[in-house]
């Protein structure tokens, strides 16, 4: 019987120096995508992803298009190995929203960089005007990270996957939490290396200047479901689909639902597409037995493509 395919795509944090390079060396298709990547934005964005540094490529200014490329470029060279597969929904981390759209059809690919950068270059202004951390909660139950969240007055980020929450917001009442941790019952907590407060209300000035170019920008409805991030369900209609764009730069990553969503609509078979395997792991703890790759590589997209085989 055959499978049904879910696209997963890598978000911020994912990134690592040489995503994409050999990739590029070994499929046509996907060394295209970083091309007119360079020509649209006028700066090379493959040298920073294909030689760093790493502190530069870690900016979000870079690192957001620079996921978004890399995870539509794997698409690409899959493609171009296995031929066109069904798809029958897809899901990605807060920038890999963006980056399914742009799979699923919802904007070109050029439309979806431009947005993508302005989305990277407004959440590193708002980093750079705020003092915003970050922390994971790891073996902590929903309800009492909620309560340690009221208490030190931060907000839930990311619901990833059971046992994984992340909390953001204004670095001393992070780190505030982050000391309360086992005090309201929560097994490990730990701040996070990252430039700011994402996916809170420190985010605010982004979420306000996001508005107009998701209005401005020309969209369509997806060829197949995406989820949202700040539901969990699949969003449809355009309005929708820019509302949840937009919301998601200060609301909760439903990662967990996300996922939840996607196997209750059958899917059986999951594709991660973008550096590490991050996604494969959080999906993991949600369902043990998930059927799921993930393709980063020359390698990783000949195993894939066998894969798909069997499928």
């Amino acid at each position: 019987m055959a499978r049904k395919i879910a696209l997963l795509f890598a978000g911020q944090g994912a990134q690592s120096v040489g995503m994409g390079r050999d990739l590029a060396a070994h499929h046509p298709a996907a060394g295209e995508l970083f091309q007119e990547a360079d020509q649209i934005l006028g700066r090379s964005l493959s040298g920073i992803a294909w030689n760093g540094p790493l502190d530069e490529l870690t900016k979000t200014s870079n690192c957001q298009p620079a996921l978004y490329v890399h995870g539509l470029a794997c698409l690409a060279a899959l493609r171009g190995a296995a031929g066109d597969f069904a798809i029958e929904a897809a899901a990605g981390l807060s920038l890999g929203e963006w980056t399914a759209h742009a799979a699923a059809g919802t904007f070109d690919f050029a439309t979806g960089l431009r947005l993508v950068e302005t989305r990277g270059r407004l959440m590193d202004a708002a980093c750079a005007a705020t003092a915003g951390a970050m922390a994971a909660m790891i073996g902590a139950d929903e309800n009492a990270v909620r309560a340690l969240a009221a208490d030190t007055d931060v907000d839930i980020a990311n619901l990833n996957a059971p046992g994984q929450i992340v909390i953001s917001g204004e670095s001393a009442k992070v780190e505030l939490a982050v000391s309360l941790a086992k005090e309201h019952g929560i097994r490990r907590a730990t701040l996070l290396n990252v430039a700011g407060a994402y996916h809170s209300r420190l985010m605010n000035s982004a979420y306000d200047q996001l508005r107009q170019p998701l209005l401005d920008a020309a969209l369509q409805g997806p060829r197949f479901p995406v989820m949202s991030n700040v539901t969990g369900a699949a969003v449809e209609t355009l309005p929708e689909i820019r509302a949840a764009l937009q919301d998601q730069v200060t609301s909760t990553v439903r990662w967990s639902e996300c996922m939840e969503n996607l196997l209750e609509r059958g899917c059986d078979f999951f594709i991660e597409l973008g550096p590490g395997e991050v996604l494969s792991g959080l999906l993991r703890r949600t369902r043990k037995d998930a059927n799921v790759v993930s393709v980063s590589d020359p390698a990783s997209v000949h195993a894939c493509v066998e894969k798909l085989r069997e499928v």
